[in-house]
C-alpha cells in the first residue's frame, strides 16, 4: 500500500521569526502522527533555517523550484547542488505559478525532473488544467500531455523516483477545491494511463492532490483510493490548519514504512 504524504508549499511567505514558530510548532503538532509523512517546501533564503530546525525531526524539507543547470551565468536561479547543501529531500517542479509567471514549459519541467533525480532529490511534479481548459473538457488531454513530457525524459519507471501532484489551476488559492468525484476521477485516469505502460509503477507511484485543501475538505479527499496525500498552499500558512490536515492524512495512512519513498 502507498502511504500518505503531506507537503506544505509555503510559497513567497514567511520571515525568520514566523518561520521558526511554524516549524517548531509543526514538529510538536506532528510528533504523534507517525503513519503519514510530512515535508515543508520553503522559500530558498530560508532553507538554512529549515535545515537547522528540522534536521533532528521526522519532518523533511525542500525547495520550491530548481534550475536545469549545475552552475553558470543564470542570475536568480538555484542549482540542485545548492539545494543538496541545505539538506533538501524534495523540490517542486512545474508548479502552475512557475508555468504562468516563470515561463516553465512541459519540456523544461521534464528536464528538471531528471536533473533532480540525478542529483538525489525527489521531484514533486505538478500538473493541472486552467479554468478555460476545464470548461472546455480537456483536463485529461492537458494532464496527460504534461505527464508524458516527464515520461519521455525519464521513462515510465523513472516516475518512481518522484512524486506526482495533480493541481487544477482553477482551485489553487481560490478556496474552491475540486470535488472528490473530480479528484478521484482524474487521479484514477492518470494512474490508469501509467498502468497501460507499467502496472507495477502505477500501483506504487504516489499521486497527490493540491488546490484549496483545507481541514474542512481533507477527509473527503484523503479517503479516496488514488489520492496519496496533498500539496498544501494556503492552509499551511496557519499552523493549526496545517496540523489538522496532517492529522487527517495520518488517519487515512497505512504504515509509512511500507512506502517506497517515505
Amino acid at each position: 500500500m502507498r502511504s500518505k504524504l503531506v507537503i506544505a508549499n509555503r510559497k513567497m511567505n514567511g520571515s525568520l521569526e514566523s518561520n521558526e514558530r511554524f516549524l517548531r510548532d509543526l514538529i510538536v503538532g506532528t510528533q504523534h502522527l507517525q503513519k503519514a509523512s510530512y515535508t515543508v517546501c520553503m522559500p530558498h533564503p530560508y532553507l538554512f533555517q529549515a535545515q537547522a530546525i528540522l534536521k533532528n525531526s521526522a519532518i523533511t524539507w525542500g525547495g520550491q523550484n530548481m534550475s536545469r543547470y549545475d552552475h553558470g551565468p543564470f542570475t536568480g536561479s538555484v542549482s540542485p547542488a545548492m539545494l543538496k547543501d541545505f539538506g533538501c529531500k524534495y523540490v517542486i517542479i512545474g508548479h502552475s505559478e512557475r508555468r504562468l509567471r516563470g515561463h516553465d514549459t512541459d519540456e523544461s519541467t521534464g528536464e528538471r525532473f531528471k536533473v533532480a533525480v540525478d542529483a538525489g532529490i525527489t521531484p514533486i511534479f505538478c500538473m493541472g488544467e486552467t479554468l478555460a481548459e476545464y470548461n472546455a473538457g480537456i483536463t485529461d488531454e492537458v494532464t496527460i500531455r504534461q505527464l508524458n513530457a516527464v515520461i519521455s525524459v525519464v521513462g515510465i519507471t523513472g516516475l518512481l523516483k518522484g512524486v506526482l501532484a495533480y493541481e487544477p489551476v482553477w482551485a489553487i488559492g481560490t478556496g474552491k477545491a475540486a470535488t472528490p468525484q473530480h479528484a478521484q476521477g482524474i487521479l484514477s485516469f492518470l494512474r490508469g494511463h501509467i498502468g497501460l505502460l507499467n502496472q507495477e509503477v502505477a500501483d506504487k507511484v504516489h499521486i497527490l492532490y493540491g488546490g484549496s485543501v483545507s481541514p474542512n475538505n481533507a477527509s473527503d479527499l484523503f479517503c479516496l483510493p488514488d489520492v496519496d496525500g496533498g500539496l498544501i498552499g494556503n492552509a499551511c500558512l496557519n499552523i493549526e490548519s496545517f496540523v489538522r490536515v496532517c492529522e487527517v492524512a495520518n488517519q487515512y495512512a497505512c504504515d509509512r514504512m511500507t512506502s517506497p519513498h517515505f
